[in-house]
């Protein structure tokens, strides 16, 4: 057996040259983004820079910490505060009586010259005391560094996850094709006395060679590729300048097992499908594909399609808004290609069909299309894919923010506003302006958690009122005063008239409020709204005027004055850069996979069709005929795949359009025409090359 095996790998090299590529390829991704998640784990301990010289920090308070229930007791949990609060007056009075105390930055902080236990004694619960390392928390931003990895973390993750489902989807669908092509060899092989266990044990045999041999050159890959990887990141600011991927030895063996497992995965059905060809095969000359779609492969093709509707249907009754968040809309479409693409040669069929090309070229084209069910259904498979993950990711992003934009726009009844840091209040000759500012207040989510909401501080409630068009749902922004609070609907107690209890941005609290008005969720930016007298600390960072106000006297608030139009483009960009490079290199894996797919699927199918064109000939169809019949097939497949694509991108899409109605946001959809031409354009570009090559070679 093994030396069959053997023979077969070198007679047939050709063939598993495409499923060696991509799981190469696959690995060597998998072994990169594994090298990169283990360096996302850990930020780089930095040496205290603002205190440097102080051997003891005391910082005020910098986050709000609530007792709530835990089973049968309670336990302290804590959220950290928009901004780190002064050291109270009278500690520091008490501290400099005593020791040297040193100022740098901001009233948050100090710096102490003296024996931290004697400091610890004095201050006690009223500010943090910070001796060795973490003195680094009194700098500036302490928590970037972990923070700019969590971003990077994700990204690298989703890339992860897509490479490995890609990598199983080609590899699968090349070993069921190159089986299929075989059907002859294996009822010889039958008729020579081989059983179906000695068949499948030989297509397993091949698949593992093919995979230790892939694996372990992905794996050097990957290695060699991962600090490219990371000055990729750099420069397209996904990462912070200081990143670099260090050495690791469990992404390693991770990528080169999970590789292994990938070839033998995809070779698990197509051996099964072998073993059951009878000796009868090697007499077959028919090329009308039956049998295309055995009942496993249905039953899970249709349980996949139906869970994926399924899960966005309930998804979307049940938490609309889960629908607009990345992690959903990035892997919720793959249930969903997943299922079309095992039907897909029972839509094939039919879809060919339903074409109707011009002359008698175009008849052949249809007819052997659909004749040919596997090799159409093989070349549309990887365009569904990639076609699909371009319309759903690209599109679900843009309709979110464009989504967020409008609603921005709707929301108020200004013609103007003034957006920047710390604005100038009032300003002279504008009448009835509303200026608002970010704030934040915290909120017991019943009696076991504490949630902190991003709200809006409001200087003068007439005026906001007058101008602001909020989703109201019940109750009346009018009424907003200092005893009082605006809620969505996303809060636990969201009754007009009730009282909740709220701790501010300064940490302090419980203060008690009165729900006035209840605001629709929306996207998630109807956050709440207070008076200012109940966000300390904040300051105006948005002046909205009406019609009929002079930009230049807006201008002397001090920010960036623009329409209303223009502010919302410029606060609600479609996406940021960083989104859109992270999509697209998630995109741009599964384009490379797919044209490795499309290469070795046309390659291997129009290879072995010497007799079917060679009869074309003697019935007198010329070379350029015979190429245009075989190119149209290829474009054919192409086609369909990209319209099954679009189909799963739609379907995504509407969720995405119906979970914004149920939140009463606007329904703005896009769908990335441009990048989806582009992908369909190159898919067919690659496939016609594929398909032409060895045509050509074949009719000379």
């Amino acid at each position: 057996m093994l030396t069959v095996v053997l023979s077969g790998l070198r007679a047939r090299w050709a063939a598993f040259l495409g499923s060696f590529v991509a799981l190469a390829l696959g690995v060597g991704l998998l072994t990169t983004m594994g090298l990169g998640l283990a360096s996302t784990f850990d930020a780089p301990e930095r040496a205290p820079q603002r205190f440097a010289s102080a051997p003891v920090v005391v910082k005020g308070r910098d986050a709000v910490t609530v007792d709530v229930r835990r089973g049968p007791g309670t336990a302290s949990v804590s959220q950290r505060l928009d901004r780190p609060q002064p050291v109270d007056i009278e500690l520091l009075r008490e501290l400099r009586a005593r020791w040297t105390v040193t100022t740098a930055g901001g009233p948050d902080a100090v710096g102490v010259h003296g024996p931290a236990a004697e400091i610890r004694t004095l201050v006690g619960d009223r500010a943090q005391v910070l001796t060795g390392d973490d003195r680094r928390l009194a700098d500036p931003e302490p928590e970037r560094d972990a923070e700019a990895l969590v971003a990077l973390n994700s990204l690298l993750g989703t890339a992860g996850g897509v490479t490995t489902f890609v990598s199983v989807f080609v590899v699968a669908s090349t070993f069921a094709f190159a089986v299929a092509l075989r059907r002859r060899e294996f009822g010889l092989l039958r008729t020579a006395g081989t059983t179906p266990g000695q068949v499948r044990r030989m297509l397993l045999a091949e698949a593992a060679g093919v995979g230790v041999l892939a694996s372990a050159a992905g794996c050097a890959l990957g290695a060699w590729g991962a600090p490219w990887l990371a000055r990729v990141l750099v420069d397209g600011d996904l990462a912070p300048d200081w990143f670099a991927i260090g050495a690791a030895g469990r992404p390693l063996h991770a990528a080169f097992w999970t590789g292994v497992s990938v070839a033998l995965a995809g070779a698990v059905a197509a051996s099964r499908r072998a073993g059951k060809v009878g000796p009868t095969a090697a007499l077959r000359e028919a090329d009308v594909d039956t049998d295309v779609l055995p009942l496993g492969r249905a039953l899970l093709g249709g349980g996949l399609l139906v869970a994926g509707v399924g899960l966005l249907v309930w998804t979307g009754v049940t938490e609309p808004s889960q629908l607009l968040k990345r992690k959903t809309y990035t892997t919720l479409p793959m249930l969903l290609i997943t299922g079309v693409a095992l039907l897909a040669p029972l839509l094939v069929r039919p879809v060919a069909r339903a074409v109707r090309l011009p002359g008698a070229t175009g008849t052949l084209v249809r007819e052997n299309s659909a004749a040919a069910v596997r090799r159409t259904a093989a070349v549309a498979a990887p365009v569904l894919v990639t076609v699909a993950l371009a319309g759903s990711l690209l599109g679900s992003a843009t309709t979110v923010t464009s989504a967020k934009a409008a609603e921005a726009r709707e929301q108020t009844r200004a013609e103007w506003v003034v957006s920047g840091e710390d604005l100038r209040l009032p300003v002279p000759a504008v009448a009835g302006a509303s200026a608002t500012g970010a704030t934040s207040v915290f909120v017991r989510d019943g009696a076991e958690a504490l949630v902190k909401y991003g709200a809006r501080a409001v200087a003068d409630p007439a005026a906001f009122a007058d101008l602001a068009r909020l989703p109201v749902v019940a109750g009346d922004v009018r009424d907003l005063d200092d005893r009082s609070i605006v809620v969505n609907e996303e809060w636990e107690r969201r009754t007009v008239g009730d009282a909740v209890e709220v701790w501010l941005a300064d940490g302090s609290g419980p203060v008690k409020l009165r729900v006035v008005a209840v605001l629709a969720l929306g996207t998630g930016d109807n956050g709440p709204y207070v008076t200012r007298a109940n966000a300390p600390g904040a300051t105006v960072d948005r002046i909205e005027a009406a019609a009929g106000t002079a930009p230049e006297a807006l201008a002397a608030a001090g920010g960036t004055v623009r329409t209303v139009e223009q502010w919302a483009a410029a606060s609600h960009p479609a996406t940021s850069r960083q989104t859109r490079l992270g999509l697209l290199l998630v995109l741009g894996i599964a384009l490379v996979y797919t044209v490795i797919a499309l290469g070795n699927t046309l390659l291997m199918a129009t290879s072995v069709r010497g007799g079917e064109l060679a009869s074309l000939r003697l019935a007198g169809a010329t070379r350029a005929q015979i190429l245009r019949v075989v190119t149209g097939e290829a474009g054919l497949a192409v086609a369909i795949g990209a319209v099954l694509g679009l189909a799963v991108t739609a379907v995504v899409l509407a969720g995405a359009g119906a979970a914004l109605a149920a939140l009463s946001a606007p329904v703005a959809l896009s769908v990335p025409w441009g990048t989806v031409a582009a992908t369909a354009g190159l898919c067919g570009a690659v496939a016609i090359t594929a398909a032409a090559l060895p045509a050509w070679r074949l009719t000379r």
